[in-house]
């Protein structure tokens, strides 16, 4: 590989890398008993994903999204 494609190839790695962002976070709540769990991916069957996005793990900094 040539030194320019070297450096194509390093720009696309770094340009992908600055606009990567965290998960955000949802309540999650029970069909069983209506409980409520912050967490970032689906917890299985029976609980129901609330709608509106989180950027911490408490579930209390809402994520304003572009």
């Amino acid at each position: 590989m040539s030194v320019g494609r070297y450096a194509l190839f390093a720009l696309g790695l770094w340009s992908t890398a600055t606009f990567a962002e965290p998960a955000p976070w949802y309540w999650w709540v029970s069909q069983l008993d209506g409980s409520r769990f912050c967490h970032q991916t689906p917890l299985g069957e029976g609980w129901l994903q609330e709608p509106k996005p989180f950027k911490d793990a408490r579930c209390r900094i809402p994520l304003n999204r572009r």
